[in-house]
């Protein structure tokens, strides 16, 4: 039976809703406006703060102002102030500095260099076309002196800043080659970095090592892959030891190419909110893989670690990864400089982050010191954790 309310009843109804919905509407945008009004007032509190030293300064310093250093300064702080490590202020050169390399773009001689045992820097690659190859050097070259310095009494970090330098300008080396010393003047240039090193190892399996992730580098990576099977390798090992990571979109590419179908990285933002970036077609490379992994790799070398496995594409060997799963944003500003701001969680297929606690091995191999010391040199004979990956590819056979 149907019943019946009386116009009177349909008016209080109505009225209760109303007013229901209107408290609830006042409530969030109190909330709102209290949000934003305490954003407010803690902006003029800091404004006024810095117009106060700003005017205690100019009326009493005893120096003159670099008034460009100042504003740097001034907005260096304030992002060092968010207390966050991966958060950063960059200048105009810095920021120039900062799209060359996600860029793929160096200015330098092109090539790979870490410190030998010696004290000196060993050459540990040499980029196709560059400067440094024309000039003659070679990968196991021992760089003794840079512009007349001894590179021993400089240091790697001197050293290896004083080897890079403006286009066009010159650096003289002197390089030690089977015990004699050579001289040589290169003239610095914009030169390509993919970061992408690879060659076939004794036993006919594919070795690829990653350097990081630029915008040169999924084509390179590509190329590295399709030569390798071109020679009908029986398996691939990645190496991200040392990789710090790089382009999100860049490893992304790189996962599309080698995983199947699927959601490859999804970030959470400051409000928990879980979104997809990247997915993968079902194109896909059918070789079984491993991946090294080390203390250093972080970052976009870990998420690539991690979808590997997570796709049961390969196995991880070495030790738990630096463990950095933040995304970070850069935000150019109106002058040429920029902020690259933490703006984001970023999660592997399996959505589970890493940031703080790394990714750990399937099989865990350490190095000794002098190992890590001379990594670059290691091969499939020397190599632990590289030797550890062959074995499990050949067991599987």
């Amino acid at each position: 039976m149907n019943k019946k309310i009386s116009l009177g009843a349909a008016i209080c109804f109505m009225a209760i809703a109303a007013a229901a919905s209107f408290v609830i509407t006042m409530y969030y945008s109190l909330n709102i406006f209290n949000s934003k009004m305490a954003n407010v007032t803690e902006r003029e509190e800091l404004y006024s703060k810095l117009a106060e030293i700003d005017k205690l300064v100019r009326s009493n310093f005893l120096g003159d102002i670099d008034e460009e250093a100042l504003k740097d300064s001034i907005a260096d702080g304030y992002i060092k102030g968010l207390g966050d490590p991966y958060s950063v202020y960059m200048t105009q050169e810095e920021y120039r500095q900062y799209q060359q390399r996600n860029a793929g773009e160096l200015i330098g001689i092109g090539v790979s260099a870490m410190l030998d045992n010696s004290g000196y820097l060993l050459v540990t690659a040499v980029s196709s076309g560059s400067p440094a190859e024309a000039a003659g050097l070679q990968k196991d070259d021992l760089l003794i002196k840079i512009d007349g310095k001894d590179v021993l009494a400089m240091g790697y970090d001197d050293a290896s800043e004083a080897i890079q330098g403006e286009d066009g300008t010159v650096v003289s080396l002197v390089y030690r080659r089977a015990g004699e010393e050579t001289t040589v003047d290169i003239t610095r240039k914009r030169v390509k970095d993919s970061g992408v090193v690879y060659r076939v190892m004794d036993g006919g399996i594919g070795y690829v090592k990653l350097g990081g992730f630029n915008a040169t580098t999924p084509s390179n990576f590509k190329y590295a892959v399709e030569d390798l099977i071109s020679q009908n390798v029986s398996g691939l090992v990645f190496d991200v030891r040392g990789n710090s990571g790089g382009l999100v979109s860049s490893v992304a590419e790189i996962l599309d190419y080698l995983l199947p179908a699927g959601d490859l990285i999804s970030q959470t933002n400051h409000k928990r909110e879980t979104t997809v970036l990247y997915t993968s077609d079902a194109d896909f490379i059918d070789l079984p893989m491993m991946c090294l992994i080390d203390g250093d790799t972080a970052s976009a070398g870990e998420l690539f670690a991690c979808d590997l496995r997570d796709f049961r594409a390969a196995e991880l060997v070495g030790v738990t990864t630096y463990g950095k799963g933040v995304l970070q944003t850069a935000f150019p500003l109106e002058d040429g400089s920029a902020i690259s701001a933490t703006t984001a969680y970023y999660n592997p297929h399996s959505g589970v982050n890493f940031q703080g606690v790394g990714v750990k091995p399937d099989y865990e191999v350490t190095l000794t010191a002098e190992q890590k010391q001379n990594l670059a040199s290691l091969d499939e004979h020397t190599d632990p954790q590289l030797m550890k990956a062959i074995s499990v590819l050949q067991a599987a056979k």
